[in-house]
């Protein structure tokens, strides 16, 4: 697949300027949008501000050496109260901004965002509004990785003896709240709950569906991430069978890496957009100062 980045800089050598800000003119004059229908954004990116392994410069090289159009970084922010090792420290988030910032100024051939990645956290709604109304991010993903005390994904442990049926349940619900919290853009991973292969045992439809429609209800979008390939789950979140609903109930749609290292950006990106056209999607989502626009998405 040829991205925007690629058909512009192939029709321009030598361009200096990025090729996003050429786009409006470029789509004028390609047939059907041709070039928007090309634009490939990544907006779940980790660096070495929280669990990443590597810092943010590395990851725009890598997205740029695949064709990447536009990316956007989010780290972790999780106001438990602990010194998480894998949640970026609330003080060092305006050295977090600055380097983001001052990155997209003076990386050529890319667009790069600011974004953070919340732990939605049942009755810390206001003391994450206060954090994320305190920065100009370009979006914001919720999250839920935590289950009252517990993280759901650090370790089968967290399953062993419980109910898988009610765990599943009462997860669901969480993520529907973070949904409806108002404090989000995209909702990350929204079943993670399935990274070690348990299974609901009831019909999943329902599940799924009263998530759709609370999305749509809230105007929130979700993602396609394509990191459960790399867990012991072997596939992308959410259930690629259930995509569908998200599709019919008219849910935006990102398709994101959630990469922790510069290798993994825009990784399994062609599957999971051929699956999104599958399910029915014929769009996809863009974010800059939290305002949401959408563009073609397309497979060739």
């Amino acid at each position: 697949m040829i991205t925007c980045s690629q058909a512009i800089h192939g029709i321009i050598p030598g361009l200096s300027l990025p090729a996003y800000l050429l786009l409006p003119f470029f789509s004028a004059f390609f047939a059907a949008d041709l070039c928007l229908q090309m634009y490939i954004t990544d907006y779940h990116i980790h660096t070495d501000f929280s669990d990443g392994r590597s810092a943010p410069e590395d990851f725009a090289a890598a997205a740029i050496k695949a064709g990447l159009d536009e990316i956007g970084f989010s780290d972790h922010l999780t106001l438990t109260g602990e010194n998480q090792k894998w949640s970026i420290d609330p003080g060092r988030l305006p050295e977090y901004f600055n380097r983001i910032h001052d990155l997209g100024r003076n990386t050529q051939h890319i667009k790069i965002l600011a974004g953070i990645e919340a732990d939605y956290l049942p009755g810390k709604e206001n003391e994450i509004q206060g954090i994320l109304t305190s920065y100009p991010f370009d979006y914001v993903l919720g999250s839920v990785h935590y289950m009252g005390t517990e993280t759901v994904d650090l370790g089968r442990e967290f399953y062993e003896g419980k109910n898988i049926d009610r765990l599943f349940e009462n997860y669901f619900q969480l993520v529907a709240a973070a949904a409806a919290s108002g404090l989000f853009d995209i909702i990350a991973h929204p079943d993670l709950i399935r990274i070690y292969g348990y299974r609901y045992s009831k019909d999943p439809v329902p599940l799924y569906r009263n998530l759709a429609k609370t999305f749509r209800s809230h105007d929130v979008a979700f993602e396609i991430n394509t990191n459960g390939r790399n867990k012991p789950l072997g596939d992308f979140y959410p259930d690629r069978r259930f995509l569908h609903l998200f599709a019919e109930e008219g849910v935006p749609l990102c398709i994101n890496s959630d990469a922790h290292m510069p290798s993994r950006v825009g990784q399994h990106f062609s599957e999971a957009r051929q699956l999104a056209l599958d399910a029915g999607f014929t769009e996809t989502a863009l974010f800059s100062n939290r305002k949401r626009t959408m563009i073609p998405l397309i497979v060739s």
